[in-house]
């Protein structure tokens, strides 16, 4: 099965571009078959709404294409102890490059945070002292307006007085002229 998918993956790459493009431009179908190879086939299928389609059709494996795919790989390169040694420390130092990178954007949003903080609670501490200064400024108006009521009616009772004593003295000034 891994052979056929292979074989599948290698024959589409193979597929010429030029087949597709041309069977854009010329929908009539000879038979449908678009392209044809040794193993494999393709055929149009009625377009669709969305486009174009094909249908690929893998033909049985032929001895001689199983013996193509069966090639050698490419020889391996040694790899020393000191290159694998070499790309460890590449990597630990980007690993190392990497942490300081996150601590430093960590160590920038802390920062940040606290100045919002401190921000925040000046604003709050300002907020605070004009409140408590407008309490006191109310404070002081209602002591003065308290101080100004408790006058006016202190002033109103001592006319009261002067009028009840002018009053007094009237009424003996009549009983001595009457008496």
């Amino acid at each position: 099965m891994a052979k056929t998918a292979t074989a599948y993956k290698e024959k589409m790459k193979e597929l010429s571009v030029l087949s597709l493009i041309c069977s854009c431009f010329y929908p009539e179908s000879r038979n449908k078959l678009v392209c044809e190879f040794e193993d494999m086939e393709v055929k149009a299928i009625d377009k669709r709404a969305s486009g174009q389609a094909f249908e690929v059709i893998l033909k049985p494996l032929s001895p001689v294409s199983d013996v193509a795919h069966n090639l050698p790989s490419p020889p391996k390169r040694d790899i020393s102890l000191e290159d694998i040694e070499k790309k460890l420390e590449a990597a630990e130092d980007r690993r190392r490059y990497q942490e300081a990178q996150v601590l430093r954007a960590l160590a920038e949003k802390r920062e940040h945070e606290r100045d919002v903080l401190l921000k925040a609670m000046e604003e709050n501490s300002n907020f605070s002292k004009m409140a408590e200064e407008k309490l006191q400024l109310k404070m002081e108006q209602i002591k003065e307006n308290r101080e100004a009521y408790l006058a006016a009616m202190l002033e109103r009772l001592q006319e009261k007085e002067r009028h009840a004593a002018e009053v007094r003295r009237n009424k003996e000034l009549r009983e001595e002229l009457t008496a």
